[in-house]
């Protein structure tokens, strides 16, 4: 018997073990700042109504065909488009997904490092007054040695929780830091409503006004949520090829979906009034929101210097949180690949992939400044890191997307999957419409989505 063969495959322990996992697989620091961005930069409360209605018409029935894949076959992304569509060119659609997942960890571990040595500065007081915020950020991501060494812990770190397996390392850890993530959220987003000022903000992010929204307004608001919930690369497929055949995937496909917004949501909720509290635009770029202007914010919450301490640490703690429960299925997207595909132990595919992807990651780590060229690639006028991003971290999910929504809605079959989610109680709640949505909306919204992205890059 195979080693990854489904009879002898592990399985969550429970349905809310699931959920968590996959909520903290889909929760990263796109929610935490990817989502404030783009909604700083789209008008605020208009572009999170159109948001919250692309998640429901969008992000959530993709999200079910990936888990329908995933149950169904009870294999990795490839194994699974094999077992379905034998003798075709479909597993390349998860071997797409495979190679992403990699890629996607090689830099998404080198931004996840730095939140690292950001805990451990506002842990020892560095968040005051008077910081030189982008001389502390250079300090980090700008020199070689602690840009590669925090990228090197990160990968560990990940690493040890997936070398545990699927009850005892990734359900183990996840019940732990979920509801860690979500209290700190609450804590903050309590502490940030409540500063001087931030009426303004509240008032941006919650009151609409649908006069400013153009199409460009629209089409970012469907990728941020297609994005945000980490679709397109198999992760979906992966945790759920690990699902009870017992188990509800409508609702349990529901509950990720709504913790993935709620996340989002919450992380809108401390930047935006701590933004107006303050008197910073709004319009912000990601990284540089989050590393260079939210310390000096968080700096100057009184009582000072414990303001800074407290909220500092748990807001970085928090971001850290994010980060690593999406490392964990980005890395595990592959490990089940080489457990299920090659026979490979798991401790032994783990080793091996996270040393590619921090391999292939120490550009990354040094495109910050470190080196050159590598800050402003000849030719092409993008840092590696960015490069990577745009290559992997958004046209290759996408393209995964729009075809895992093809081949369910076309190919595979609507009446099959169907199938699959009746196999616990003969229900399917919204089936006719989950149909039409995976088979017409989706791919023209995906479509769309691509070539506003193709257009906005070149």
């Amino acid at each position: 018997m195979a080693v990854g063969s489904p009879e002898n495959r592990d399985t969550w322990g429970s349905k809310v073990a699931f959920i968590l996992a996959a909520a903290g697989s889909a929760i990263g620091l796109g929610n935490i700042w990817g989502f404030p961005t783009q909604a700083g930069r789209n008008g605020g409360a208009a572009f999170l109504v159109i948001y919250l209605i692309a998640v429901a018409v969008i992000g959530a029935p993709v999200m079910l065909s990936e888990l329908i894949i995933g149950r169904k076959t009870q294999r990795n992304p490839v194994g699974a488009f094999k077992q379905l569509a034998p003798r075709s060119a479909w597993y390349m659609v998860g071997g797409l997904g495979v190679l992403g997942g990699v890629l996607i960890l090689s830099f998404y571990s080198v931004i996840a490092g730095w939140t690292l040595a950001y805990i451990i500065k506002a842990v020892t007081g560095a968040f005051r007054s008077e910081i030189d915020t982008a001389a502390l950020y250079n300090s980090v991501s700008g020199s070689a040695v602690p840009a590669i060494g925090w990228h090197l812990l990160f990968i560990v770190i990940t690493v040890w929780v997936v070398l545990g397996g699927i009850r005892q390392g990734i359900e183990r850890w996840t019940k732990i830091l979920m509801p860690v993530l979500f209290a700190l959220l609450v804590l903050l987003a309590i502490r940030a409503v409540t500063l001087p000022g931030a009426g303004t903000g509240l008032d941006f992010y919650l009151k609409p006004d649908f006069s400013a929204v153009t199409a460009g307004v629209v089409v970012n608001a469907v990728g941020q949520a297609f994005f945000s919930m980490s679709l397109g690369m198999g992760a979906m497929i992966t945790y759920g090829s690990y699902v009870s055949k017992k188990d509800d995937l409508v609702s349990s496909a529901a509950w990720v979906t709504g913790a993935d917004t709620l996340i989002a949501m919450m992380a809108g909720l401390i930047i935006f009034p701590t933004l107006f509290a303050s008197g910073f635009d709004p319009n912000v770029e990601g990284p540089g929101m989050v590393f260079v202007v939210l310390p000096s914010l968080l700096a100057s919450i009184p009582p000072e210097p414990y303001g800074g301490l407290i909220f500092g640490t748990g807001f970085f703690v928090l971001l850290g949180i994010a980060g690593l429960t999406s490392s964990i299925s980005l890395l595990e997207v592959g490990v089940t690949w080489a457990v299920d595909e090659t026979g490979f132990s798991r401790k032994k595919a783990a080793i091996t992939l996270a040393s590619i992807a921090f391999i292939v990651g120490i550009p990354s780590a040094l495109a910050n400044g470190a080196v050159p060229w590598l800050t402003s690639i000849p030719g092409i006028g993008m840092d590696f890191l960015t490069l990577m991003f745009t290559i992997f971290g958004v046209f290759a999910l996408i393209v995964g997307a729009l075809f895992i929504s093809v081949f369910v809605g076309w190919y595979w079959g609507i009446e099959n999957a169907g199938e699959e989610v009746r196999a616990n109680d003969g229900k399917f709640p919204l089936g006719r419409t989950w149909a039409f949505l995976i088979r017409w909306l989706v791919p023209i919204a995906l479509a769309g989505v691509l070539i506003n992205t193709v257009l906005q890059t070149f």
